[in-house]
């Protein structure tokens, strides 16, 4: 049993910053990747960035030099630092877990950028 907790969504003008923040709890292995994707509307969901447990990272074009991932291993928690926000990053942010070839995932939080 797995669970996520997003928080830290929110609206912001275009060129604002904002933190989300995911806890994950439950049966959590020690080896994992934890990180977010987003579903804008009427588009696919799709990864921003990712992060493993012992420390390598991965981030999308779209958001590389404007997005920061880090995570607490000791609290399983993973966090993105959003600045210079567009707004094509307008979505739902959701957290995510891959732990043992699986997935998991938290209910979102919104991210409302305008102009």
């Amino acid at each position: 049993q797995v669970q996520l907790m997003e928080s830290g969504g929110g609206s912001v003008q275009v060129g604002g910053g904002l933190r989300l923040s995911c806890v994950a709890s439950g049966n959590i292995r020690p080896i994992n990747a934890m990180g977010w994707y987003r579903q804008a509307p009427g588009k696919r969901r799709e990864p921003v960035a990712a992060m493993t447990n012992y420390g390598n990272t991965k981030y999308s074009e779209s958001v590389e030099g404007r997005f920061t991932i880090s995570r607490d291993n000791a609290e399983n928690a993973v966090y993105l630092q959003m600045n210079s926000l567009e707004v094509d990053d307008t979505a739902v942010y959701y957290c995510n877990l891959l732990q043992e070839g699986s997935n998991y995932w938290g209910r979102g939080t919104l991210v409302t950028v305008s102009s």
